[in-house]
This record gives C-alpha cells, structure tokens and sequence, in this order.
C-alpha cells in the first residue's frame, strides 16, 4: 500500500507508552506522531467532525498569511495532548526552522488529537517531551516507511469495536512527463465502525478485494456480534495527506476536502457530531505540473492536477484507514480484528499489512 513517506522529503517519527499489563481505564496508552515537512512546504487543513480538538488551524486559511508548514502532529490525549505541539517546536527551533523573526525563529506546527483517554487513563496523556522525541525520531533517513497499527498516536486508538491504530498508504499519478506521489497518514479513533458486523469486511468491496479479504465463518461473525459497542465518547479520525506536486494554498485546501472522501467510504458514520475528524493537507512543491490538457481558461491552471490529486488523496485514504485498523495490536483489552476474525485472511500470507 505504499506510506506518506513515498512523497520525497516527507519523514514521520513515534512516540508512545503503552504499559504491557494496561486494561482498559488503567495504564498507559497514548502517545504522538510527528509528520515533518521539507522547507517551503504549503500546508492547508479540512475539518468535517463535530467536536475537534486543533491547534494553529486559522493560520493554515489561504487567506491569512503564513506560506509554510515546518510539521504537523498528531495527538492522543484530547486537548491535553496539544501539548506535545509545543515539544515539537522545540526541536525544530533547535534546527533553526520557523519563520525567521528577530531574533530567532517561530516553526510553524499545526495540530489535532483524538480522544483516548479512557484507555488508557485521565491523568496518563502525552506531553511536550513526547513531542520533541517524536520529531527527533522523524528526522531519519528519508523515505523510511513508519510503523503502523498500535504506535504514536494510534497507540490508544478504537476503531468501532476494535482497537485502531495509524496507517498509511501512497499512489503514483503518471502525468506523462511528470510522476506525482500522493500519500496518506491517519489515526483511525472513530466512532463509526470500519467493519460491516453482518459479513466482516470493510464496507467497500473494492476495499476487500485489494487487501484480499474474505468472509470470515459464522462462528467468528458470532464473536463480532457479541463484542461490547464503542462509547461515543471514544472518538476522532485525524490525518495528513501529502504530495510532491507544487499547490498553492487554495488548492492544497481542495486536496484536503477531497481526502476527507475517503474517511466517508471506509467509516460509517463519519464525520459526527461526536468525531472531531480533521485532515491536514500538505505539499511540498518539488514537481511542477503545467496546466493538464482540457482545462478552461475561465479556471485555475491548477483545476485539472487538483482534481487528479484529490482523487488520490482520497483513494490513499481509504487504503490507510484500512491498514491502521488490520496493523493494530491488542492494547488494553481492546481486540483486534485479525484476532476476532482471523478467517478474514485465509486468501493472504499474513493477515498483517
């Protein structure tokens, strides 16, 4: 399926605590996840749920003035864990990246969380310091694929009535001269299911057919029947989508609508007004696309690429989403779908993305 990291420059770093003895309410179960940008990065930002919990979001509005995103972090520990946002800034200070004011620098790091804390506890929730260890930890050899599942901010993540967790996924658009890379990263909380409880799959058929899912048997659909529904009160999907292709703000925005697409096919419900599901868009700038064939003078010349740029993003959606819930390992109790419905995987090698 690809990673976010396919889109050259883009680096992603973990860090998490996760008590190996935790039950659910008690023990440590949270953590971050850091997406570091190279400089001259555009970044843009799409909220659909309800109840989100960001940072520095009004200043990713084409209209206002900053140009450049230096990184994005994705949070557990509700409004607690904005926190982690100032860790990261640290780092990046130390590096010298920001906008550059008298003085020193100010980096640029927009945020969001998801709500977790009821897994692993209240008063168990990731600080600053995991921040400043999450982007240290991003800042390894480029292209690097992160680990997905049960890590960073995926770390006390529910999906519905399994434990979720963080994916990614990437695509290729061939533009004829120019190639472009999109891909996605997501924490997958939601409190909408990821699974169809009647046959075990995910809700899209395209879904199943490419991660060659099949019907689990009616025994373990039996178990899927009993487990205990998701409070709404465990909720949030958040993400970042990325490309390699030069946007300008407006159009990084569209990419971010057209990614939240993606959210809407693998989640149901999605977007509630209990989810604070928000989506980060970035772009790096390294490929210019001229304007595509067909494109009328009376629109952008950027009409054409965002269109195509968009669909990706959404299709990386979709893929990760997936991946984070299929990755994800038990943590507090929670269960797994590969391991309540192992039958699911009887057309792969292994039933891990």
């Amino acid at each position: 399926m690809g990673s976010i990291t396919d889109v050259a420059g883009i680096r992603v770093g973990h860090h998490q605590r996760i008590d190996s003895d935790a039950t659910l309410g008690s023990g440590w179960a949270s953590g971050v996840t850091v997406v570091l940008t190279p400089p001259g990065t555009v970044g843009a930002v799409d909220g659909r749920g309800g109840a989100p919990g960001t940072r520095e979001t009004d200043l990713l509005d084409p209209s206002n003035s900053v140009r450049w995103v230096d990184a994005v972090v994705l949070s557990g520990g509700s409004a607690y864990g904005l926190a982690t946002a100032d860790g990261v800034m640290t780092w990046l200070e130390e590096q010298g990246r920001g906008v550059a004011l008298d003085g020193g620098v100010v980096p640029i790091v927009p945020a969001a969380v998801i709500f977790d804390l009821p897994v692993g506890g209240w008063d168990r929730r990731p600080t600053a310091e995991f921040g400043y260890a999450a982007a240290r930890t991003a800042a390894g050899p480029d292209g690097e694929r992160p680990e997905v599942g049960s890590v960073g901010a995926g770390a006390g993540a529910r999906a519905g009535v399994f434990k979720g967790g963080v994916g990614t996924a990437s695509f290729t658009l061939d533009l004829g001269e120019q190639t472009v890379t999109v891909g996605a990263l997501v924490v997958v909380n939601p409190t909408g299911e990821v699974i169809d409880a009647t046959t075990g799959l995910p809700w899209s058929a395209q879904m199943t057919e490419e991660f060659a899912l099949r019907a689990p048997p009616s025994e373990q659909l039996a178990i899927l029947a009993g487990l205990e529904p998701k409070s709404l009160a465990l909720n949030t999907t958040i993400a970042v989508v990325a490309t390699d292709a030069a946007l300008s703000p407006a159009a990084c925005r569209r990419m971010a609508i057209a990614a939240q697409d993606g959210l809407a096919r693998t989640i149901r419900p999605a977007h509630t007004p209990v989810d604070g599901d928000t989506v980060f868009a970035l772009a790096t700038g390294a490929v210019e696309v001229p304007p595509l064939p067909g494109t009328p003078d009376a629109m952008s010349p950027e009409t054409g690429l965002v269109t195509l740029v968009g669909a990706a993003a959404a299709d990386c959606m979709a893929r990760a989403v997936l991946v984070g819930l299929l990755a994800a390992d038990p943590v507090a109790g929670i269960p797994t779908y590969r391991g309540t419905l192992p039958g699911a995987f009887a057309n792969r090698a292994e039933g891990r993305p």
